[in-house]
Formats: structure tokens, C-alpha cells, sequence
């Protein structure tokens, strides 16, 4: 009985939680989208950043965790500020989550 009272309050709860967004994905999205349109090798975004080509591949592939100063640096290799990396917008999270 508590238990089913429990349960039935957990998804009222859920219900109203909005939609959560990853960080790591929207950078992820964002630094392929950007590289893409760039038509930029993951090698060549890494020289500009000043980063190893496998930590961006690592990034981008949602397994590495990455620090402010280097959200920095490949922001500024596209010449943009490190939030809006960060920023999703409603098409690249569409299409990264049909893509997964």
C-alpha cells in the first residue's frame, strides 16, 4: 500500500519535471554541427583549439569530460563564447536524438 502511494506520487512528480537537458550532448551536437558546416577534420578543429584530436573525438562521442578552459578554447576556435556551446537549439537536439 505505501509503496503504491509512493510510486503514484513519484510519477506526479515526474510528470511535471521538464524535459532535462545534457550538457554534454548539446556541446557534442554543437562541435559537430559547427565543425561540419566549417567542413573541418576533427584533427583540424583540435590544432585550432590547441587540443589533441582524440579529446575532441572523445568529446564529441559524449565519453570525455571537459573543463571551462577548454569549452573556451574550442569556442574560440569557431570565434564564438564558450556559452554558446552550450546553448542547445530545437534542431540540433532534434536530430542528435533521432540519430542516436
Amino acid at each position: 500500500m505505501a509503496g503504491e502511494k509512493l510510486a503514484t506520487m513519484s510519477s506526479a512528480v515526474d510528470a511535471r519535471r521538464p524535459t532535462t537537458v545534457i550538457a554534454r550532448e548539446v556541446l557534442a551536437v554543437n562541435l559537430i554541427r559547427l565543425r561540419t558546416q566549417r567542413q573541418w577534420s576533427q584533427e583540424a578543429l583540435a590544432f585550432e583549439a590547441g587540443l589533441h584530436r582524440t579529446f575532441v573525438a572523445h568529446v564529441e562521442r559524449r565519453v570525455r569530460n571537459i573543463s571551462l578552459d577548454n569549452v573556451e578554447r574550442l569556442a574560440h576556435a569557431f570565434g564564438l563564447e564558450a556559452h554558446e556551446l552550450l546553448t542547445p537549439s530545437l534542431k540540433s537536439l532534434a536530430s542528435s536524438r533521432t540519430d542516436s
